[in-house]
């Protein structure tokens, strides 16, 4: 398995993952993860979006398609249970869809020996860990994760059951 193998997978898989508990909440899309609030699923898409829009110009320094949304869903921001502010959750749904195939074109084109391409304008801080395209692909698929957990938990504070326990049938 090469590196770009393992990139694709991660990202497929944790956008499968992710989605799937996003979906599942799209009556309840404002649903906060805690008693103390917290980062809804409707908040969690739209700051993906916001990232997968952030791609290309952490890669080349090309403009964020998404950057109207900054105030919403940029690094930082706080959700707010006030649906008014959003976009829908289908809006929000279409943009992920055409900025993610996006981002897997560019990965493609980039290909294997691409992986180590440095990036050109990584966020002030994490200069360190994107360093390289390859680097940056994998961490879109670790953060991922990261905020499929808030979603898991939103789903329970919604009173639904674990979409998978490891061993039962």
């Amino acid at each position: 398995m090469t590196a770009i193998d393992v990139i694709r997978s991660a990202m497929q898989n944790c956008e499968r993952a992710t989605m799937q508990l996003i979906d599942d909440m799209s009556d309840a899309p404002f649903t906060q993860p805690t008693a103390r609030g917290g980062n809804h699923p409707l908040w969690v898409l739209g700051h993906l979006t916001f990232i997968e829009g952030s791609v290309p110009h952490v890669l080349f320094g090309e403009p964020n398609p998404v950057a109207h949304w900054a105030p919403l869903f940029a690094p930082g921001t706080q959700p707010t249970t006030d649906a008014g502010v959003y976009p829908s959750l289908d809006e929000l749904r279409r943009t992920y869809r055409d900025l993610r195939a996006r981002n897997l074109q560019i990965l493609e084109q980039l290909g294997e020996a691409g992986l180590d391409r440095p990036t050109k304008a990584p966020p002030r801080g994490l200069e360190g860990i994107l360093r390289t395209a390859g680097d940056t692909f994998l961490v879109m698929a670790l953060h991922q994760m990261n905020h499929r957990g808030q979603v898991a938990d939103a789903r329970r504070v919604a009173g639904r059951e674990p979409v998978f326990t490891p061993g039962v049938d």
